[in-house]
């Protein structure tokens, strides 16, 4: 997965120097036009700079998609302690892997979205918080970082402005809960990774207890396409209430694996054929839109989106649907990281939730009793169900532990298993049933290997 593609005719901006030689440097963001947006904004209010953010529909990039003008706009005006900058690229979520392509390719246009940032909500400290696994991005980042303040984008006058600005990178130690915001300040701060009872929002009490805004690196890597592109140009790149262009990650049984650059609103179908379609010319059967979190779609009529009694033909196809926050939600899903996943007509669906299973057990940090349990819960039901040793007792055991899941703890890491979980029983509940019935696997002819049957609480430590 080393290529970016993007749509015939479709003008590339966030991946145009991710394949230009040492497109990763100053120099060469710099001759495309880098930095220039920053001088731009120096000269405007920061109240001015958070308007035009808004009118331009910026939503996050890193899984909420709340709009990023809007959440600058909370940083109380005044504050009596500092205010900071925190950029999350704690990419960490299964089948998403575009952020580090910015930080290894491009890591320029995220700090220069992250000083326009900084400078319109008042911060003078940036801290990045990345995700402990990267190598050479985070290489990439401490280079660019070390040209931004020889060249005079950090420093004590930014580009000469007067606007003292220091940016500090910061690695974590490979922790999934971190990616979530307050889980990420907390360990910013030297303390265990566990998310924060909110309120306080970051916004008000943050950082260190200053006002903070935590922003994506694709998010901020958008932000200087704003002002050097103009509002105008950013809205016709996108969907309504989503303006800009969309970098995709798509893994799994596609042909051509890789990061895509889209506008905001690409239908899904166009996407999987712009992909090469189902590798080795096999069936879909299911799309993961927005990361291993988010709710499963199917190649087939969803009554669900259509009025009960309409007839069939006008029932809509899920993965008909515009890969936007919106029209994902719609559809009874959500666009999440952009992490998307294919699974084509040879994947056992019991077999792959028991995988994000297995992921988000381990990954919980125990803070909170639903899901520290409710997470071990489900991968050991599942473990048994794929072993062919489950009953009918377990899907409804199941069921019901998805449901006292979610929206029941303090982050939404037991909500991430418990959507999936209810997603593929409602619409792979036949699977279900035939394990448990025929005591195996149907996908398997042969005993499960010892990897694919473990359970993480088996590994020794």
């Amino acid at each position: 997965m080393t290529d970016a593609y993007s749509p015939a005719g479709f003008e590339v901006t966030l991946s145009k120097r991710w394949y230009v030689k040492n497109g990763y440097t100053f120099d060469a963001y710099t001759k495309d036009g880098g930095y220039e947006a920053l001088k731009q904004v120096l000269k405007l209010t920061p109240a001015e700079v958070i308007e035009t953010v808004k009118k331009a529909n910026l939503r996050g990039r890193g899984g909420a998609g709340f709009a990023a003008g809007m959440k600058w706009s909370f940083v109380p005006k005044e504050s009596a302690k500092p205010k900071y900058l925190v950029v999350n690229a704690d990419e960490s979520e299964p089948g998403t892997y575009k952020d580090r392509y910015v930080l290894a390719r491009d890591p320029h246009s995220m700090l220069e979205g992250a000083a326009i940032a900084a400078y319109a909500i008042g911060a003078h400290q940036i801290y990045i918080y990345a995700r402990g696994e990267f190598g050479l991005p985070y290489r990439r980042l401490e280079a660019a970082i070390r040209e931004a303040y020889a060249k005079g984008v950090f420093g004590d006058s930014c580009f000469g402005s007067g606007y003292k600005l220091d940016c500090q990178p910061h690695r974590g130690a490979g922790a999934y809960i971190c990616g979530e915001e307050t889980a990420l300040l907390e360990s910013l701060e030297g303390k265990i990774g566990r998310p924060r009872l909110k309120p306080p929002f970051p916004a008000v009490v943050g950082a260190f207890g200053g006002p903070t805004i935590i922003n994506n690196v694709e998010t901020l890597a958008c932000v200087p396409l704003i002002f050097s592109r103009g509002v105008e140009w950013f809205l016709k790149m996108g969907s309504p209430n989503n303006g800009g262009p969309k970098l995709i990650c798509i893994s799994g049984h596609i042909a051509r694996p890789g990061v895509y650059e889209v506008p905001n609103g690409y239908p899904c179908n166009k996407l999987l054929a712009l992909a090469g379609g189902v590798w080795q010319g096999r069936t879909l059967k299911a799309v993961i839109p927005g990361g291993s979190s988010t709710p499963v779609l199917v190649p087939k009529p969803c009554k669900a989106l259509a009025k009960p009694d309409a007839p069939e033909a006008e029932w809509p196809l899920e993965t008909d649907v515009c890969l936007d926050f919106d029209n994902l939600k719609a559809a009874g899903s959500m666009f999440g990281s952009a992490g998307m996943m294919v699974l084509d007509d040879h994947t056992c669906m019991v077999r792959s939730l028991l995988t994000l299973a297995n992921f988000y057990a381990h990954e919980s940090c125990g803070q909170c009793t639903p899901c520290r349990e409710g997470t071990s819960w489900v991968a050991r039901i599942l473990k048994r169900i794929e072993a062919g040793q489950g009953t009918e007792a377990d899907l409804d055991t199941l069921a019901g532990a998805a449901k006292h899941m979610s929206g029941t703890t303090i982050c939404p890491l037991a909500d991430a298993l418990a959507m999936p979980v209810e997603s593929y029983l409602r619409k792979f509940k036949d699977e279900f049933v035939a394990h448990v019935r025929d005591k195996r696997c149907s996908y398997e002819t042969y005993e499960l290997s010892p990897a694919h049957n473990t359970f993480w609480e088996d590994t020794p430590e």
